[in-house]
């Protein structure tokens, strides 16, 4: 069956968007079927429970033995690979005698596998988090390249032509700032609970012009874009002070183990991993 925007959904949401003044992200319109034919390539679309047959979602989770719709790892399965070395991302936070005012230090690493593992599976602490952040998958173990396959998904709405892909993980609260990528981008949450704010290009650049500090691209995970004025800047304009933005009309979705989100080309996105337990999340980017 060709994929169909269904219609009340996607009607109501676009409308709202103009007459609406007191909401400012609007949810993202879901998709039903399961073929492109009729794929809007302009419009951001969620994939709602799609994907639940990635291999990676059973094999590397289990529920949450106490709050439903998160996860834990399944450090078992995961601990044979923990030699292998990936690009985490560690921060930490110090509070000062100010309780609102922190001071970050972030900091990339390479390290093995077994050191996030570690890090998930212990006890809370607040003051530091560690990040596996856009990890191409051709970098992982070809077992665990098997539990991650491309959706043929990817293939229907682009051309087949697939550049890049990307495993995140860690223990919420996780946080990737404004930003946009250089081509259209199949986001497909694993476990835990993310929400991501989108903006289209033109809005999303004037937001991120008003309030950058630096020099850093707009579509690299920078250094200045994850600390300092920055990144406190840019979260404040996107997510505001109670996680709402004040002056901004865009689209918002919240995406669960199994769905997915459709990233058009040159729209801006913000993504926030929250809840409890593990956050897991993997991307491919094409043309």
């Amino acid at each position: 069956m060709p994929l169909r925007l269904r219609a009340r959904t996607a009607t109501s949401a676009w409308r709202r968007l103009h007459s609406t003044q007191s909401r400012t992200f609007l949810p993202i319109a879901e998709h039903a079927d399961s073929k492109a034919q009729s794929f809007d390539p302009l419009r951001p679309a969620i994939f709602r429970n799609r994907f639940g047959d990635i291999p990676a979602i059973s094999k590397w989770f289990t529920p949450h033995s106490s709050e439903s719709g998160f996860h834990e790892l399944n450090a078992s399965y995961l601990e044979p690979y923990g030699s292998t070395l990936v690009p985490l991302e560690l921060t930490r936070l110090h509070t000062t005698a100010r309780e609102d005012a922190r001071i970050s230090s972030f900091e990339r690493l390479q390290t093995p596998l077994s050191l996030l593992i570690s890090h998930i599976t212990s006890s809370y602490d607040p003051s530091t988090r560690l990040y596996l952040a856009q990890c191409p998958l051709e970098d992982l173990p070809a077992e665990l390249q098997k539990d991650l396959p491309m959706p043929d998904l990817v293939s229907q709405i682009g051309k087949g032509d697939v550049y890049g892909s990307s495993l995140w993980m860690g223990k919420p609260p996780t946080m990737t700032p404004l930003h946009r990528d250089p081509n259209p981008n199949l986001f497909v949450q694993l476990a835990g609970k993310k929400i991501v704010r989108m903006m289209k290009s033109n809005a999303g650049r004037d937001l991120y012009m008003r309030v950058r500090a630096g020099s850093g691209h707009a579509n690299m995970r920078g250094e200045e874009m994850m600390v300092g004025d920055e990144n406190a800047r840019l979260e404040t304009a996107v997510w505001g002070k109670e996680g709402r933005a004040e002056g901004i009309q865009g689209w918002e979705a919240e995406l669960q183990s199994g769905d997915g989100l459709y990233v058009p080309l040159g729209w801006w996105h913000s993504v926030r991993g929250v809840g409890s337990g593990v956050n897991g999340s993997v991307n491919w980017w094409f043309r």
